[in-house]
C-alpha cells in the first residue's frame, strides 16, 4: 500500500473515531484499514491509537503523526492540483462536421472554454474525416463507422439519413409511396460527394439504389433546408439536421420503412491510454453534453 494512503487512512480513522467508521468513507473494507494502522505502527514502533469503550483516540505519538500527516496530505493535493491546472491550459483541436460542429460541437466548446480559462481551443469544421495524426487534430466527431480501428472510439448516439419534403410540395405533387416514385418528383441533393446522387435506400448489402436527375444541386446543407423547405422537392438529410423542422411540422418524413440502418455519432481520439490531461477533459466533457442531445438518441426523440 502506498505510505501517503496509508497516512490519509489513520487521519480518517482518528477523525471518524472508527475503523469501521473509516472504511465506510475512504470505500475500504475493515481487514484492509486494519493493516495499513498496524503498518504505521510497526513503522513507527510504537502504538498510535488507543481503543476506548465508545471510540479509537490517538496516543501522544498519534497526536504528534496527525498533525503532520495532515499537513503532508494537502501540501500533496495542492501539488497534484498545481500540476493538473498547469497542464489544462494550451492549445486543443477538435474537429467535426460542419452543420454538426455549428449546431451542437461549438456550444459545448464555449462552455469549455468558459469552465477552463487556461485553455485555447481550434475548431475544424469539415465534412471530410480528417485524419487525426497527419493534420494535427486531438479529438474528432465523426457521423459513420470508423474506418481506422487503431483509433479510440466512445459513442454519443446515432443519426439516420431520412428523406424529406415540405407539406406545400406533397400537396401539389404527392407523395412517393416507394423508392423507385422517386424518379417521378423534383429532387434536391448536395454536391459534396458524388454518391449522393444515387439514393440507397434499405440494408447495405441488398438494398435499393435510385439514380436521380435532380432539379437543384446545392453543395451547402442549409441552401439545402432552406429549398427543401420552400417546396422545390424531395431532399435528403440527416435526422438532426431536420429534427426541428419534423418537430414543427415544416417538413414531413417519407419513405420511413425503406431507410437504411442508421448510423453512430462518436468521439474519436489517437488513444485511450496516456491521453494529456487537457484531452481527456475535454473529452469526458463533450461526452456528458453531446451524449445527452435528443437529437441523436436511438429512440428517435427529436428525429
Amino acid at each position: 500500500m502506498d505510505r501517503l494512503d496509508e497516512l490519509a487512512i489513520f487521519v480518517a480513522v482518528v477523525q471518524q473515531g472508527s475503523l469501521a467508521a473509516a472504511g465506510r468513507k475512504l470505500r475500504r473494507s475493515a481487514p484492509a484499514i486494519t493493516r495499513a494502522i498496524a503498518a504505521l505502527e510497526q513503522r513507527f514502533g510504537t502504538r498510535l491509537v488507543e481503543r476506548t469503550t465508545r471510540r479509537l483516540a490517538p496516543t501522544e505519538a498519534g497526536v504528534r503523526l496527525l498533525e503532520r500527516a495532515q499537513q503532508l496530505l494537502q501540501d500533496y493535493q495542492a501539488v497534484v492540483q498545481d500540476t493538473a491546472e498547469a497542464q489544462l491550459s494550451g492549445l486543443l483541436r477538435v474537429t467535426s462536421p460542419v452543420q454538426f460542429g455549428r449546431r451542437y460541437v461549438a456550444p459545448v466548446v464555449m462552455a469549455f472554454l468558459d469552465d477552463y480559462p487556461q485553455m485555447q481551443i481550434e475548431m475544424v469544421l469539415n465534412d471530410r474525416n480528417l485524419d487525426l495524426i497527419d493534420e494535427g487534430l486531438d479529438i474528432a466527431v465523426r457521423i459513420g463507422h470508423l474506418q481506422d480501428s487503431s483509433r479510440v472510439a466512445r459513442r454519443l448516439g446515432q443519426v439516420s439519413r431520412v428523406t424529406v419534403a415540405s407539406p406545400d410540395y406533397l400537396a401539389r405533387c404527392g407523395e412517393p409511396r416507394s423508392p423507385a416514385q422517386l424518379a417521378e418528383h423534383a429532387t434536391i441533393v448536395g454536391t459534396q460527394r458524388p454518391s449522393l446522387r444515387e439514393w440507397r435506400f434499405g440494408p447495405q448489402e441488398n438494398g435499393e439504389r435510385v439514380r436521380l436527375a435532380p432539379r437543384l444541386l446545392l453543395n451547402d446543407v442549409e441552401a439545402q433546408l432552406l429549398a427543401v423547405r420552400a417546396g422545390k422537392g424531395v431532399a435528403r438529410l440527416l435526422s438532426y439536421q431536420v429534427a426541428d423542422d419534423l418537430a414543427a411540422g415544416t417538413l414531413v418524413r417519407l419513405l420511413t420503412d425503406h431507410e437504411p440502418l442508421p448510423m453512430p455519432v462518436q468521439l474519436v481520439a489517437q488513444q485511450a491510454q496516456r491521453m494529456p490531461l487537457k484531452v481527456r477533459a475535454f473529452w469526458d466533457y463533450a461526452f456528458e453534453r453531446l451524449s445527452a442531445l435528443p437529437q441523436i438518441q436511438p429512440d428517435g426523440r427529436g428525429k
